[in-house]
């Protein structure tokens, strides 16, 4: 008996990496009107010209019967579950997740099923799931798979730089008063997620000037911390994301191979096309 990871879409995760260690997904889905699409059934950029042309959808959780099916098919097996999902301050989905966990522990009384609240979203909450898939399939226990996914949330960070502040304005996922600072004197901010919400790490004049304060901040943990993982994030820029990798190596010296992760319909709707990030996680526990 193993333990298997879950998780939600907004994990971002590729097919790739999910197929190799065997990480279930749920998806989360947006809503135009009455038609409701999941996110991993629309192409990004599909998605981002239906927003220009309906303006921002709504997103709702996974639906209480299909994280059932997951859990159960689990349960079922007699493996255990260590499931991890986005901040249960930007989504219902954690506690749509404790829902089910306990109509199946009603079921099946012996199910090992633990949830764990990443307090992020996109690839700072990756990296936390495939140090979980890792760790499994080394065959630690359930116990020891939490621990490792703890860990690495305690080395992990999420920095971006959204085009605009008019997405998160209008999503409530930054306050009034910020954005309109923002637009007023034209500042730039340098946005984060802390305690599990989304909050502004610094605010510069330039885009151009918060990119590089933004690889500085990463460049200091790294120092300070360890080096760990590098992801680039974008919202429908691909190309400037490919900029910022390479100034990411030129900054550390290296030719290294970096991958770049689109950000989907769920957390991009909130955000906005043309931000550009960086998701890392440190050797050691972040200060």
């Amino acid at each position: 008996m193993g333990v298997q990871i879950l998780t939600d879409s907004t994990s971002y995760l590729g097919e790739k990496i999910r197929q190799e260690f065997n990480i279930r997904r749920v998806a989360l889905s947006v809503t135009f009107g009455d038609h409701s699409i999941k996110e991993i059934e629309i192409d990004n950029s599909e998605f981002y010209k239906m927003m220009e042309e309906r303006d921002i959808p709504t997103s709702s959780q996974p639906p209480l019967g299909e994280l059932f099916d997951q859990m159960a098919e689990v349960a079922e097996k007699g493996d255990s579950l260590c499931g991890i999902f986005m901040s249960s301050e930007l989504s219902g989905t954690m506690s749509a997740t404790q829902m089910a966990k306990e109509i199946i522990l009603n079921k099946y009384h012996d199910a090992k099923i633990e949830l764990i609240d990443s307090r992020s979203t996109c690839m700072q909450l990756g990296f936390a799931v495939i140090q979980a898939a890792k760790a499994a399939k080394a065959g630690k226990t359930l116990e020891q798979v939490k621990e490792c996914v703890l860990h690495n949330i305690k080395r992990s960070r999420f920095l971006f730089i959204p085009a605009s502040l008019e997405y998160l304005k209008k999503g409530g996922r930054i306050g009034g008063a910020a954005a309109l600072i923002g637009s007023l004197f034209k500042i730039t901010p340098i946005l984060t997620v802390e305690n599990g919400k989304t909050t502004v790490y610094k605010k510069v004049r330039t885009k151009k000037n918060a990119v590089v304060a933004m690889i500085n901040k990463m460049m200091q943990d790294f120092k300070n911390c360890g080096f760990g993982e590098i992801v680039v994030h974008h919202i429908n820029c691909l190309d400037e994301a490919k900029e910022l990798a390479e100034l990411i190596r030129q900054k550390l010296g290296t030719p290294m191979e970096m991958d770049i992760v689109t950000i989907g319909p769920v957390v991009g709707m909130h955000v906005g096309p043309g931000a550009i990030g960086v998701t890392y996680y440190t050797e050691n526990e972040l200060v």
